[in-house]
C-alpha cells in the first residue's frame, strides 16, 4: 500500500471509514491513519466523526468505523452531510 493507492481508493469511493480502508488494504489502522495524515495535510482528505459526539463519550463504537475519511476536490464544498448507522447499543443516535 503506498499513498497513491489510498488516494485512488477514496477518489473512487469519495468517502470511507478508517476500517474500510484498512480492511481493503489489509494493513493496521494506525498505518493508513499515518497515510491519510499526509493527504490531509495536502488539502485532500478530510477526517470526520460519525456524530459529533463519537468518541468523546461512551467508548462503546470501534473507532475506526467513526472515523469518517473525505476526498476533497477543490471544486466541491467541503460540507457534505453523511448518514452513517450508528450501532444500536450507541447512545448517541
Amino acid at each position: 500500500m503506498i499513498l497513491s493507492d489510498i488516494r485512488d481508493y477514496l477518489k473512487q469511493r469519495r468517502q470511507c471509514t478508517l476500517n474500510d480502508i484498512a480492511l481493503h488494504f489489509d494493513t493496521n489502522a494506525d498505518a493508513v491513519r499515518g497515510m491519510l495524515a499526509i493527504w490531509i495535510k495536502k488539502g485532500k482528505v478530510e477526517r470526520r466523526n460519525a456524530t459529533a459526539s463519537c468518541g468523546t463519550s461512551c467508548q462503546s463504537c470501534d473507532p475506526t468505523t467513526t472515523e469518517l475519511y473525505f476526498w476533497v476536490e477543490p471544486t466541491e464544498p467541503s460540507a457534505i452531510k453523511v448518514e452513517i448507522p450508528v450501532p444500536g447499543f450507541c447512545n448517541h443516535q
